[in-house]
């Protein structure tokens, strides 16, 4: 890394330590090859080297302000135009804890995956961390593993001793005024954070955190101002505030175990706490890593050839941790979301995911999107996990992604029209109930027609057929909207079902090892049920295919996995749109299995997947996805390879 002169140190306490005369003369050669290299070299040497994931690559975020708006209350915006990629916001948490069942995989402070040579909580020894650094800042206390009086201490300069001391200790850590630990209060008597929801465990670090900035004043007068976000109690079933007051009770008995203050706990304290945590459930939000899962792992082109298959991979999301962000809780949600968050260790970061003008609000997603669940099931979601009702535009208008992702086919082969059920019929007839009032409240121009209201022009160019809006205001559930024939949906909901069934076999067959030809037969039959039966681009279809693709790779059948990858990927860019993340996750096993394949299309879906990952995650895409590399060296090994043999 260009660090001479901690080098030099490191070689300098080795020939202390070392007993042998012959290892002594090694690492003075070894010394002596460093300095030259130090001498020749044209690049400053590098004083203290930090992680680089702390350090950005690029400009500071844009300057943001908050916003505030009735439908939504306050949100934040950009003081200025916004392009696509933009990083409009870092910050790292006010308190962190890590979910249950990563707590033997994941370091506790950084959120990592751990290493062989953990290092557990020097008094509990029950949270694991990656290094003593994470250890030190998670709880508080530092224990001298190499005491002054070893042995192997005697002939260090003072000057030694410290550096080991910064190095393997982070001594420096502990007088980091800005740092509060988040363990230290955990560690006496029973380990209730590994009992407690970690939504509990995260309140007790706010109010711990928030107490010593104090100065170990336990005065919660002010609770609830110490995160200043809105916590929605009011709105709460009845069942839910007995839950908060028990869990807020308990919690205050906990924290009462601790050595560094009191806490009262009588009535108002117990309200207070629980409002403390009803912020939290509204407002935390899941820290995630992104893992890719590679089926026969990163081997060379040849291993690949011998084995008959090929490289599958896949991306897959991995929750961490829960966290609160003050500032990043203030980003409203949307279903059509124009930002995007994610981590790098405990930081967040938040990009643009196209180009937004000044004063726009920039919203993300909370987690179900337009073209993921219909516009019913979101609501749902959202109202029963953050209590509150959608108003963003997915919501609000008639799109094409709700009205075909549940949908069933027109019984006439040749009409493409689109059949509803009952339940997405009363939800569309409802926004379109709401459409005068918008109107006239003046969030849409009187003279704007209802087909534009609807975005004709985008479903044309997807479903390629006109649908005309007084069609939806008086449609029956079963009746195609394109030429009203009649659809018998509950005979093909029951035939549906069949056929998913022998699809989901497929999964099981993977994991016993046994995926016999019957079964591949017997679920490509199915799959022509389901295409008989949905719409084109019924997300259930998408589904079907991308099982199949994963099966026909297991069994090393790599030309169908790649059509049924490719008709997964058709039908999901309809419900998104091209340039979606979920499109670029679906393009790495679709890369990957061109690669095995020899197929001149991986280098258009690589370069493709990789501009998609750049727009999201900017100048930390490599950082994120490190097999996009292998990707590309395989590619160019692959296209060597061909060169040669032509």
């Amino acid at each position: 890394m260009g660090n001479y002169k901690d080098t030099i140190r490191d070689l300098d306490v080795a020939k202390i330590l070392e007993l042998t005369m012959g290892g002594k003369r090694q690492i003075e050669s070894e010394m002596k090859i460093i300095l030259d290299q130090q001498n020749s070299t044209s690049n400053p040497s590098i004083q203290q080297y930090e992680n680089t994931s702390d350090i950005l690559d690029e400009p500071h975020p844009t300057g943001l302000r908050c916003v505030a708006t009735p439908e939504k209350g306050r949100g934040m915006a950009s003081t200025g135009d916004l392009p696509q990629a933009s990083l409009v916001h870092t910050e790292d948490p006010f308190s962190m804890i890590i979910l249950k069942p990563c707590r033997e995989t994941h370091c506790h402070y950084c959120l990592n995956e751990l290493p062989a040579d953990k290092v557990p909580c020097t008094s509990c020894s029950i949270p694991l961390y990656c290094s003593q650094k994470c250890r030190i800042r998670a709880g508080g206390k530092m224990s001298l593993d190499y005491p002054n009086n070893q042995r192997i201490h005697e002939n260090l300069s003072a000057d030694l001793e410290k550096y080991i001391a910064e190095t393997t200790l982070n001594v420096d850590s502990e007088t980091d005024t800005e740092h509060i630990p988040e363990h230290k209060h955990e560690c006496k008597g029973v380990h209730w954070p590994a009992v407690l929801p970690s939504e509990i465990v995260l309140a007790g670090r706010v109010l711990v955190k928030s107490i010593i900035k104090r100065r170990g004043s336990a005065d919660i007068f002010n609770l609830r101002e110490i995160l200043d976000l809105s916590h929605h109690y009011s709105k709460m079933p009845p069942e839910r505030k007995l839950e908060l007051h028990i869990y807020s009770a308990v919690l205050s008995y906990c924290l009462q175990y601790s050595d560094d203050f009191e806490l009262p706990i009588n009535g108002f304290s117990i309200s207070q706490i629980v409002i403390l945590i009803s912020q939290i459930r509204v407002n935390s939000m899941t820290v995630v890593r992104m893992k890719s899962i590679d089926q026969h792992g990163l081997e060379d082109i040849g291993k690949f050839s011998s084995l008959g298959g090929g490289l599958t991979s896949n991306v897959e999301q991995v929750r961490v941790g829960q966290a609160i962000y003050t500032s990043g809780s203030l980003f409203n949600h949307s279903c059509q979301p124009n930002i995007h968050a994610y981590f790098l260790s405990r930081t967040l970061f938040i990009r643009t995911t196209e180009y937004v003008a000044a004063g726009v609000p920039l919203e993300l997603s909370y987690g179900p999107q337009v073209g993921q669940w219909d516009c019913k099931d979101r609501v749902k979601f959202l109202e029963d996990e953050y209590s509150f009702r959608c108003q963003c535009s997915g919501c609000l208008k008639v799109n094409f992604s709700d009205l075909v992702l549940n949908a069933f086919h027109c019984v006439k082969p040749n009409c493409s029209g689109i059949v509803l059920q009952s339940s997405v019929v009363d939800c569309e007839k409802e926004k379109l109930k709401r459409l005068p009032n918008i109107i006239t409240a003046g969030n849409m121009e009187p003279h704007l027609q209802a087909e534009e209201f609807i975005n004709i022009d985008d479903i044309d160019r997807v479903a390629h057929h006109h649908m005309q809006i007084n069609s939806l205001f008086h449609i029956n559930p079963g009746l195609c909207l394109k030429c009203c024939s009649y659809h018998d949906l509950e005979s093909s909901s029951a035939a549906a079902n069949k056929a998913w069934i022998i699809i989901r076999r497929l999964q099981d067959a993977i994991v016993s090892k046994d995926v016999s030809s019957t079964i591949l037969v017997d679920a490509l039959s199915s799959l022509g049920v389901l295409r008989s039966t949905f719409h084109a681009y019924n997300r259930s279809i998408a589904e079907a295919e991308d099982n199949l693709a994963q099966v026909f790779c297991f069994v090393g059948e790599l030309q169908p996995a790649m059509e049924h990858c490719k008709a997964s990927i058709e039908i999901l860019e309809k419900l998104y749109n091209p340039n979606h993340i979920v499109i670029g996750y679906e393009l790495v096993k679709l890369s990957s299995i061109q690669l095995s394949l020899g197929d001149s299309g991986a280098v258009d879906s690589i370069n493709r997947l990789c501009d998609i990952f750049s727009c999201y995650y900017g100048s930390h895409t490599y950082k994120i996805f490190p097999y996009l590399q292998f990707l590309k060296r395989r590619e160019k090994q692959t296209s060597s390879l061909k060169h040669q043999q032509k």
